[in-house]
């Protein structure tokens, strides 16, 4: 429960940041393209931690289509569960 509630946690404030325009540090606003870009380079990272054959015979593609469907939506969707559940139901 507690990686759900992080990850609700993380896609609501990313969807947040990307509807006002926030900035970075950098001067970069936060996109869909910009978080894309991020959560790209972060799955590659987390793809090495088990090793490619276990990542690739997870549900780590589905997880995060669903994170970036979610926090790139026009509409904040209540819960990140609620989708998820379509994929293992």
């Amino acid at each position: 429960m507690e990686d759900a509630a992080t990850a609700q946690i993380s896609r609501t404030q990313l969807w947040q940041w990307q509807k006002h325009g926030a900035t970075l540090e950098d001067g970069r606003t936060v996109t869909n393209a910009l978080v894309d870009e991020f959560l790209d380079d972060e799955m590659t990272k987390l793809r090495a931690v088990p090793g490619a054959e276990l990542y690739d015979s997870g549900r780590f593609p589905e997880a995060i289509e669903i994170f970036k469907t979610l926090s790139e939506s026009d509409e904040l969707a209540p819960f990140l569960t609620l989708p998820a559940y379509q994929h293992i139901v």
